[in-house]
This record gives structure tokens, C-alpha cells and sequence, in this order.
């Protein structure tokens, strides 16, 4: 009798202790996805690489380390600086295929998250030459019609894989991949990868264009974090006449065949090898670059002394 009553207290007590003893052991945790990427942040760029051509610009004529087909040799070699001057490109900021490797730029890039879930929407990116700012959407969005608009920035599209982030970029306008006439045309599509490294940020790009290049241009950029963040401030343009000289409607141009090789010539290179030949790309061009130079210098030494005993005789 005395057991029977004891027994609900007993089992009450009991049901308390295990309640006690699992309050202190903690439950399992699920496994943690693995890190990924965030590139969020104040970034300062830093010109590792091809200061030339990244700030006052390439040389007329210097198309190394591109594989032009000959419709973007041909437009290349008939671009003339003069068009900067005029009024309708004044304004124009850099186009998506080129910005992040230009002079620059220096960044600010914000996550734009959703407030009620708080998943990561968009990253924008802010401060490019002409603050032609970018938005890149990761909420899984699809790229619109091949007839949607073409806009400075394109559209672009982001997906994270551990420390990657990855950029799809579509619906560019016509634009530019160097600025010195190297053409990039609106069906050029653009693939960027994200990679950070502690306080470093690191952009792989390639620029695939079926019109200008027989094989993707590719490049890389660099950014380093900071506290003293510093905008491109020239996204406020005025238009002026800067060559009143020029009969109205002219569009400054060297005439078809230009020959444009001034870059050559400076710093001794056969003309084939600065002209954006796909084979130019490679290791292997390297001996058929030597015997060129090679051949180059005998024949100069030759009319040298052919010179030489004709100022004798």
C-alpha cells in the first residue's frame, strides 16, 4: 500500500532529474555549412599588373595578350583617340567589360538582404568610373530575353560555391575591353569569380565575344580592405565643344588598311606579334618569336653594310 502510494511521486521526481540532466547536456548540432565567400566591404584597388594600359592606356597598335579575329583587328587599327573629344562621348562612362580593370575602381559593395527572411538578395557595387554601379543578384533570378535592354552595367547574376563567387554578366552594350580600340560587341558575355583571401580581394574575369575575339580575353584584379573608402568622383560629366575645328559630323577614324605599328617599331617586336594573333597567346610562340627578331636583326645588320660601302664608294 505504502509503495503504491509513493509511486506517482516517485515517477514525478524521476521525469523532473531527466529534464534536470538534459538541460545540461547539450543537444547535438547539425552539421555547419561549409565558409563561403562575402565580398562585402570598402575595397582600395591595387594595380598589380598592366599600370599602362590601366591608366593612361594602351598604345595605338598594342593588342598583345588578345585574340582578335580580323573584324576586331580591323576596327582596332582604325580607332582614333580624337572621337574622346566628341560631345556624345563625353558622358560615357566605361562599359561592363572593361571598369573593373581600368584606373581603378575603388568600391563600395553593399548586401541587400530581404526583411522579413534575411536571405541575401543583391550585392551592389558602387563607385566605378562614371558610377555606372552594379547590382549583382543572387537570389536565383534568370537573365531576361535576349531582347531585353542593353544597358552600361549588363545583368548580372551571382552564384556562391565555398569561397567563390561566381558572375554571370549578360546584355552589355557595345563597348571597349582595352581603351585603345580593342572593340567589345552586345553579344559579348562576361564570367567573373570572386576570391578572397583575408583582407584581399581577388577578380578572375573573361570576356567571351563571338563578334571581335576568337578566344576568350581574360584578366585579373586585385583590392585590398579599407577604412579611408574614397569613390570615383567623376560621374558628373560636362559636355563641351573641345574641337571646334571639325567640320560638323565628323567622326575622327584612320582611314581603312591603317597600318598601326608605331608600337612595334619602339620597342623592336616583329609587327605580326603586337597585332592580337590567337598563337601569339602561347608558350610555344616564343621560338617562331625569337627567329622573327632574329631574322629582323640580320637583315637590318645587312643593309647596315650595304649602307656602309655605298657612303665608301
Amino acid at each position: 500500500m505504502n509503495i503504491l502510494l509513493r509511486t506517482p511521486f516517485m515517477v514525478a521526481a524521476l521525469a523532473v532529474a531527466l529534464l534536470c540532466v538534459a538541460q545540461r547536456v547539450p543537444a547535438q548540432q547539425p552539421p555547419q555549412a561549409p565558409p563561403q565567400i562575402d565580398i562585402a566591404g570598402e575595397w582600395q584597388s591595387r594595380i598589380h599588373e598592366d599600370q599602362a594600359h590601366r591608366g593612361p592606356g594602351g598604345e595605338l597598335g598594342d593588342y598583345t595578350g588578345i585574340a582578335l579575329n580580323d573584324a576586331g583587328r580591323q576596327y582596332a587599327s582604325t580607332w582614333n583617340a580624337g572621337i574622346l573629344a566628341l560631345p556624345e562621348v563625353m558622358s560615357k562612362p566605361h562599359p561592363a567589360q572593361y571598369f573593373m580593370r581600368g584606373p581603378g575602381p575603388n568600391m563600395r559593395i553593399k548586401k541587400i538582404t530581404d526583411p522579413y527572411t534575411l536571405r541575401l538578395v543583391a550585392y551592389t557595387l558602387e563607385g566605378v568610373f562614371g558610377r555606372d554601379d552594379r547590382v549583382i543578384w543572387m537570389d536565383g533570378r534568370p537573365h531576361p530575353s535576349e531582347y531585353a535592354e542593353h544597358t552600361w552595367d549588363g545583368f548580372s547574376t551571382g552564384v556562391v560555391k565555398g569561397d567563390q563567387l561566381t558572375i554571370t554578366t549578360t546584355h552589355m552594350k557595345f563597348g571597349f575591353v582595352q581603351r585603345n580600340g580593342v572593340p567589345a560587341s552586345d553579344h559579348a558575355t562576361m564570367t567573373e569569380v570572386f576570391v578572397r583571401h583575408g583582407n584581399l580581394l581577388t577578380l578572375f574575369s573573361s570576356v567571351d565575344d563571338p563578334v571581335y575575339l576568337e578566344e576568350p580575353m581574360v584578366r585579373t584584379s586585385q583590392w585590398v580592405s579599407t577604412s579611408s573608402y574614397r569613390p570615383d568622383e567623376r560621374f558628373s560629366f560636362e559636355v563641351v565643344e573641345e574641337d571646334a575645328d571639325q567640320p560638323r559630323g565628323k567622326v575622327p577614324s584612320w582611314p581603312l588598311g591603317t597600318k598601326q605599328d608605331e608600337f612595334a617599331h619602339r620597342y623592336g617586336l616583329p609587327f605580326e606579334a603586337t597585332q592580337g594573333y590567337r598563337e601569339a597567346l602561347y608558350p610555344e610562340y616564343e621560338q617562331k618569336l625569337v627567329k622573327a627578331m632574329q631574322a629582323a636583326a640580320t637583315q637590318a645588320t645587312g643593309k647596315g653594310k650595304s649602307a656602309g660601302k655605298e657612303k665608301a664608294q
